[in-house]
């Protein structure tokens, strides 16, 4: 049965769109791109299987559907700026099914430019096709928060830029199923540029209050507090909090063009990236302090992933921490309930099980993630040391970043 719908890669951004289609009532088709990082709890699967959604048998069911959206994965490339091969693997494949007055959007974190100059190239010349005149074409900034209860899809503004005019009321139209406002952007490059700003946005911001948290360590002063305080300012601030490096999939150098660069987005890039070797030295310092060397200690990571209450490890701190950590000869231990099983350099990372003994048998106990289902009050008092990087203990029960 053809679908309406066809979500073309279901990884981090795919699934998302998916899951929201189907429980707009869309008949949704998934086609993978390759091995994506994308995760449904069973739950989930059952309410999407039971809403009627289903996997593509073959490339051909492409051309059976109204809209296709392309969600594929873009990491970071060798050059710096972002890996297209799947998003070219998926336009090439959609291309030969391509039928006339399909909607064709991309969702992917690409540059700006990547929808007129990278994709409708390959759409058009595998299909015979004229993108505006045939089918319509448009990009759509994707906005997914992982884990995010307040903010779903359906509630969540949703920006378009298509093509043309036309292009971008078909795409207006379809979304409007899914979320309660859609905005008009001016065009493609427009819509391009939302993702770019945002991302970077929320980089330089975490990049500002790294760098505050290794300034007031070193003056001594209440990091969170401040932070605390600042936030009743009713205008031109917006709290961002420290931690031990930014994870996820839409990172600085995914959006920036190779060759083109804004400074104070590197800039960021280099603070945040400073954040896993600042935490190591944080906890050296700590063990040195209470008599210990790192060099045989051990020590224990709580929260390997790079979000709360999620499994995904795209680009979580964790590995970089524990690879600095066994640099120094200490010896690495884990707890994580998202993650059964734990490697670095391609070495398993051993997982405890009982989350207090792990945290009382640790010389130092460093939490990274803070993850719904820690007692961290109970952590405190169990620890012989607590380094906490997110500022989540009670003032007063742990070390803070």
């Amino acid at each position: 049965m053809p679908a309406d719908l066809a979500v073309i890669g279901l990884g981090p951004y795919g699934l998302p769109l998916a899951q929201a289609a189907v429980a707009a009532g869309i008949s949704t088709l998934g086609y993978r791109t390759g091995p994506e990082a994308g995760s449904l709890s069973p739950a989930e699967l059952r309410r999407m299987l039971s809403g009627g959604f289903r996997t593509a048998a073959g490339p051909a069911e492409l051309g059976r559907v109204r809209t296709a959206v392309i969600c594929a994965p873009t990491p970071p490339g060798t050059d710096g700026g972002p890996d297209l091969s799947q998003v070219e693997a998926a336009a090439r494949t959609l291309s030969t099914h391509l039928r006339p007055h399909t909607t064709v959007i991309l969702e992917s974190p690409v540059p700006p430019g990547t929808t007129e100059e990278f994709l409708r190239p390959l759409l058009e010349t595998g299909s015979g096709l004229r993108a505006g005149r045939d089918f319509h074409l448009a990009y759509s900034p994707t906005r997914v928060d992982p884990g995010n209860r307040d903010f779903t899809p359906a509630t969540t503004p949703k920006v378009i830029g298509g093509l043309t005019p036309a292009c971008t009321e078909s795409a207006a139209a379809f979304y409007s199923r899914l979320t309660d406002k859609v905005v008009r952007a001016r065009g493609p490059r427009e819509a391009e540029t939302v993702q770019l700003l945002e991302t970077n946005y929320r980089h330089v911001n975490i990049a500002l209050v790294n760098e505050m948290a290794v300034l007031c360590h070193d003056l001594g002063v209440d990091l969170w507090d401040v932070i605390r305080c600042a936030e009743t300012k009713p205008f031109g601030f917006h709290a961002f909090r420290p931690g031990p490096g930014v994870g996820g999939h839409a990172i600085p150098r995914d959006l920036t063009s190779a060759g083109r660069s804004l400074r104070m987005v590197e800039l960021a890039r280099q603070v945040n990236d400073q954040m896993p070797r600042y935490v190591v030295q944080r906890a050296a310092a700590l063990l040195n302090e209470h008599g210990k060397s790192a060099r045989g200690a051990r020590v224990l990571l709580l929260g390997v992933t790079y979000k709360p209450d999620l499994a995904d490890q795209q680009g979580t701190p964790a590995q970089e921490v524990a690879v600095r950590l066994m640099e120094l000869g200490a010896a690495v231990s884990y707890h994580d309930p998202h993650i059964p099983s734990w490697s670095v350099l391609d070495r398993p990372v051993p997982r405890a099980d009982s989350l207090y003994e792990a945290a009382a048998d640790a010389d130092l106990t460093i939490l990274l993630q803070q993850h719904r289902t820690y007692d961290l009050q109970g952590l405190s008092v169990k620890a012989q040391l607590l380094l906490d990087t997110r500022g989540a203990t009670p003032t007063g029960a742990a070390h803070r970043l």
